[in-house]
């Protein structure tokens, strides 16, 4: 049998179990989210989570731009890195990376044929919860000795949360998954600052004050040493353009010599004032958890970092962008930084969103870019009809019209940007922005072969 077969029958093995990232919210609320089965996972394996120090990133929005940025510094301090986010955008395999390549088919082949007994010890497991098993697994099995894991969902009883972390790490906290983190930002902050560990340095992004001090004082109450970018570390840019950005940070944690504090400046190809926001975050992590690593190397991993449909701009003239904002906070920075960098120019916003989302807040803060909607749905069941979203748009004011699947979406944006130049921009939803890039790349590819 060939290895793509094998792979396939791999994933179908994966997804024969729960995945919560394709239910309802009305079913994630209810759902059976606790630590025993990864925990008695992971005895079964060996407890491989143990084998490498980690750093654990939690957060609403961000934190996968952190994970990465974290990840590509340990690489370039030459220690063999593992990264696990998720979802992923193109492939499953993307969500387990060393040196910032995902795992071969065939690997993710040999070690869904190892996990297998195992698993079937233990009732209930999700495929999230396998997947994360998947990746400690992974990272033992191929000698990595530095890890980044970054939370599905929440933290204090996502699967993620067995390990002890070198440094727990909150990126910035706003409203998502409300159905079951909470309706607040008390509550979703209280569900995140679940990874802090007993006496682990904690390392977090700026903060809306009601989110803050639930995180300060959890905190306090685990003895744990508490960073606060903006505050011990602060962070101005430089200079920016669509080839990257500068940053300058100012640890004031670190004094040198002279009694100063630290300064450094870096540069990041990741594009957006958030981003500064995130490199800080990730830099102050670094430093935090103790695993030796010094500023020329973080330097250099920072500058070289890979973070795919994080404002990508896959073509200039007329722009092509492809981004994963997925909430009204991340709208609010999407349409910043398209300002920042076209000002003035409108968009044809190729859209879809999951049921749990707040679209109005998306549709009001993008309003002011919109040339026109267009509305689609990815394949994917917790999507949202098109005819839905379209009434959503006309309360908004906002033109649009519908069209599935989404590559008739894609070809529409592209036929209206070609007659006014304005920018086609794919938001709303990962699984939606995934589907456009697929397309993108096979218009392309088509276009080369003729």
């Amino acid at each position: 049998m060939d290895i793509e077969t094998r792979y396939n029958q791999a994933l179908d093995y994966l997804y024969s179990f729960v995945d919560y990232s394709l239910k309802h919210s009305s079913e994630l609320a209810k759902a059976d989210f606790n630590l025993d089965r990864m925990f008695a996972l992971m005895e079964s394996l060996g407890n491989p989570h143990t084998k490498y120090p980690v750093i654990h990133v939690a957060g609403t929005k961000g934190k996968g731009s952190v994970s990465a940025l974290c990840a590509s510094a340990l690489k370039f301090a030459g220690y063999k890195a593992g990264l696990y986010t998720s979802p992923h955008l193109l492939d499953y395999v993307e969500r387990i990376q060393i040196d910032g390549e995902p795992i071969s088919h065939e690997q993710l082949i040999d070690l869904v044929d190892e996990i297998k007994p195992h698993v079937a010890k233990i009732e209930k497991l999700t495929t999230f919860e396998i997947t994360t098993a998947l990746a400690f697994l992974a990272f033992a099995k191929y000698d990595v000795n530095a890890a980044v894991f970054e939370v599905g969902l929440g933290g204090r009883l996502d699967a993620t949360n067995v390990v002890t972390p070198k440094v727990s790490v909150i990126t910035s906290l706003s409203y998502d998954h409300m159905a079951v983190l909470g309706n607040t930002l008390a509550l979703i902050a209280g569900e995140k600052a679940g990874i802090i560990k007993e006496g682990v340095p904690v390392v977090s992004a700026p903060q809306k004050d009601e989110a803050l001090d639930v995180l300060l004082r959890i905190a306090d109450q685990k003895g744990c040493e508490f960073t606060l970018v903006g505050n011990d570390v602060k962070f101005e840019a430089v200079d920016s353009s669509l080839s990257g950005q500068r940053l300058r940070i100012d640890d004031r944690r670190q004094t040198m010599d002279n009694g100063q504090s630290s300064i450094i400046e870096l540069q990041i190809p990741l594009l957006g004032s958030h981003q500064l926001e995130n490199a800080t975050t990730a830099y102050a992590a670094l430093k935090a958890s103790g695993i030796p690593i010094n500023d020329e190397q973080i330097q250099s991993g920072f500058s070289q970092v890979q973070w795919r449909a994080r404002f990508e701009v896959a073509r200039l003239d007329p722009p092509v962008i492809f981004d994963s904002a997925h909430n009204q906070d991340s709208f609010e920075k999407l349409r910043e930084t398209l300002e920042t960098y076209f000002p003035g120019k409108k968009v044809y916003l190729i859209f879809g969103a999951s049921e749990d989302k707040n679209i109005p807040g998306m549709f009001a803060e993008m309003k002011p870019k919109i040339n026109k909607i267009i509305i689609t749905r990815a394949d994917h069941p917790r999507a949202l009809s098109v005819d839905h979203i379209q009434g959503l748009a006309g309360q908004a004011g906002v033109e649009s019209e519908a069209l599935v699947p989404v590559k008739e979406a894609l070809r529409r944006a592209l036929e209206l940007s070609s007659k006014d130049g304005s920018i086609v921009l794919s938001a709303g939803s990962m699984f939606v922005t995934a589907e456009v890039m697929r397309e993108w790349k096979f218009l392309n590819e088509s276009t080369k072969l003729d």
